[in-house]
């Protein structure tokens, strides 16, 4: 049995990541899958086994799809491991090859498993802050999180910290009122620690399993930015002492690159503990969420495949590797 039917096997995957949401992801990577495949295939026209053209020509097809250098060079590594061990690769074989060690890598950590919206149970409220630069998705990302967990049973309370834009407070407002939870809010201009410690005292007060706080969406240095987010972390601990409990990090994956590179520096400004990857239905640069769970090691916990309210998913590598290559 190849190690792809290993790990992709019955029990590995959950009855609980219904039909619905795998139609849904094959749907939102149906860019990413053609534009890859596509390519693929005249890389390997007129070959009948895997030989250094094709495997320059893979490389440069992983690296051109958003995978990242680093991550395609590991894979390019695998498979020639692969071609030495076996001594004849046939070309027919070459997809079979890539879905096995793209999962292989992507196994490599204990992430990426979840097949449902759930919080630690231990924890109430759970808090998370949602940081990432403006235009990225990320008012939307809290609101179908604030809906996907509504519907999951959780009673949701949300704060609107980024006070440096109206737009994003009322935005934030609109979110709140369509999925019909609480939101905290101040007049634009407002200190968002001051947002963020009312937010909490309102949950604690209502007994709310779950806080979701928003935060400006700047980049100006990382200095300001670890700064403002280090007092908002602050000022919440003075209401839930071990608040956030995850800092989610949301990034466009049809950016490609620049997701990589946004990533670099909120990783580099504040402790970003998971990501969200937002708009791959409008992409072919899906391969983004491959290199981003790989450089990172950052679990990848949401990914965003389509404009719907349900079409914000949890990342589970085994769905999303078998949609990719189906």
């Amino acid at each position: 049995m190849s190690f792809f039917k290993r790990i992709f096997s019955s029990e590995k995957k959950d009855p609980s990541f219904s039909e619905e949401a795998k139609q849904t992801l094959d749907k939102g990577l149906e860019k990413s899958k053609t534009n890859f495949f596509s390519k693929l295939t005249k890389a390997v026209a007129g070959k009948s086994k895997v030989d250094e053209e094709v495997l320059d020509n893979l490389e440069e097809i992983l690296v051109a799809s958003d995978v990242g250098v680093n991550t395609t060079l590991k894979i390019i590594t695998r498979i020639e491991n692969r071609v030495a061990a076996d001594k004849y690769l046939g070309v027919e074989e070459l997809n079979q090859i890539l879905r096995d060690e793209i999962a292989a890598l992507l196994s490599e950590t204990n992430t990426g498993e979840a097949t449902d919206f759930v919080i630690p149970t231990q924890t109430k409220p759970y808090v998370l802050m949602v940081v990432g630069v403006n235009g990225v998705g990320k008012t939307t990302t809290i609101g179908k999180l604030a809906y996907q967990f509504k519907k999951a049973g959780y009673n949701v309370v949300l704060g609107a910290a980024d006070t440096f834009r109206a737009a994003a407070i009322d935005q934030l407002q609109i979110w709140a009122d369509r999925v019909g939870v609480p939101i905290v809010r101040q007049d634009m201009g407002s200190d968002p620690a001051s947002v963020a410690f009312d937010t909490l005292q309102s949950a604690v007060a209502q007994n709310a399993d779950i806080v979701i706080i928003d935060t400006a969406g700047r980049l100006h240095n990382k200095i300001n930015l670890m700064n403002e987010l280090t007092k908002v972390k602050r000022v919440m601990q003075k209401v839930v002492g071990d608040a956030p409990h995850d800092v989610l990090l949301v990034l466009d994956g049809s950016t490609g690159q620049n997701a990589f590179e946004q990533a670099k520096q909120f990783t580099a400004a504040t402790e970003v503990t998971c990501l969200a990857v937002t708009k791959l239905d409008g992409t072919a640069k899906g391969g983004v969420v491959i290199g981003i769970s790989d450089q990172f090691k950052i679990p990848v916990k949401y990914i965003g495949v389509g404009e719907g309210i349900e079409d914000l998913q949890v990342f589970n590598k085994y769905e999303f590797v078998d949609s990719f290559f189906k």
